[in-house]
């Protein structure tokens, strides 16, 4: 395999071709962030001796901006691996480069792939990722609808201009209707596809995971290939990190935090209510508080325990059950 590395920003694509591993020598190219521009880049591989199969693509996860790259050298034939941005800063330092261009990022992600060997990703389904893109935009209306909201709550309590008024009356309205609208169109969405349907239902059967966490971690887990539970709640930044070294220094774990955020501030209230209704999860806070951890703790081991039921449930297909190892 022949790595690549591409630097991914919203309108350009920085790429390292490493041609020559032992000297780190490699050749670059700068192309679009556009489909015709991914097209590009293949045939400039290609002139350079490098077919599109003989690829190991490594690439950054971005918010949005890598998906199109990445799809579409997925659907190419090359090998595409998406990493945690994170480790590669911390592989850059390790190997000493001080600087930072998109050039040197691009080649310390093609190294990143020739030292690392990241696993391969897979693109998930278009109903899948459609959910996702459905999901991002509820909550983004959501998010809109509450701050004018609050707006209209302040400007209700001072002198405000009737034009102020109804402006906000008028943008609350509007943001109410689009809501709903992305709800129903959810709704169908989900019940136009069977396995996103079935397993809705398989991961609203545990309590303390309502519709909108169900529905969070059903696009989560469509979106992402997890081969285990510890891999899903690794990657929701679920996995305590140890302090200690010597005798210097022994604080307490803390979360990793990596990963959606939105994503955990979602499970945390989630699993406030799991506390309470979920003997498996009721279980496990009673005992880590029984001995002697702190309440953040408790509530993190809450949150991971609530991971793996969901990963637990599509895994076994099957319900979940109340009973089943309780004191596990």
């Amino acid at each position: 395999m022949v790595y690549l590395g591409i630097d991914v920003s919203k309108l350009k694509l920085d790429c390292a071709l490493l041609i020559d591993p032992d000297k780190l020598k490699c050749k670059n190219k700068k192309v679009a962030n556009t489909s015709e521009g991914v097209r590009s880049l293949i045939q400039w591989c290609a002139k350079q001796g490098v077919a599109v199969g003989q690829l190991h693509v490594v690439m950054e996860a971005t918010g949005r901006y890598h998906e199109t790259c990445a799809q579409a050298l997925y659907d190419a034939g090359a090998t595409v691996s998406i990493v945690n941005p994170a480790q590669v800063r911390d592989f850059a330092k390790a190997m000493a480069q001080r600087g930072k261009t998109d050039a040197l990022d691009s080649l310390a992600l093609a190294r990143f792939g020739l030292a690392m060997q990241p696993e391969p990703w897979q693109a998930p389904a278009l109903h899948a990722r459609q959910l996702q893109a459905l999901l991002t935009r509820r909550d983004s209306v959501a998010k809109d609808l509450q701050r004018e909201t609050n707006r209209q709550e302040k400007a209700l309590s001072a002198q405000t201009p009737e034009l102020v008024l109804q402006s906000l009356e008028q943008t609350i309205s509007f943001l109410t209707q689009e809501l709903k609208r992305l709800e129903r169109a959810i709704d169908e969405h989900i019940d136009r596809h069977p396995d996103l349907k079935d397993d809705e239902r398989l991961l609203t059967s545990i309590p303390g995971v309502g519709p909108r966490t169900g529905r969070t971690m059903l696009a989560v887990m469509h979106n992402h290939r997890f081969s285990s539970a510890q891999g899903l709640a690794a990657y929701l930044g679920l996995v305590p990190v140890p302090r200690q070294s010597g005798n210097s220094i022994l604080g307490r774990s803390r979360l990793a935090k990596n990963g959606p955020g939105s994503v955990r501030a979602m499970l945390y209230l989630a699993a406030m209510a799991a506390i309470r209704y979920n003997p498996h999860i009721q279980a496990l806070y009673t005992r880590l508080q029984a001995n002697g951890k702190s309440r953040m703790s408790a509530i993190g081991a809450a949150m991971r325990k609530l991971v793996h039921l969901c990963f637990g449930v599509l895994k076994t297909r099957r319900e979940y059950q109340p009973n089943y190892a309780l004191s596990a």
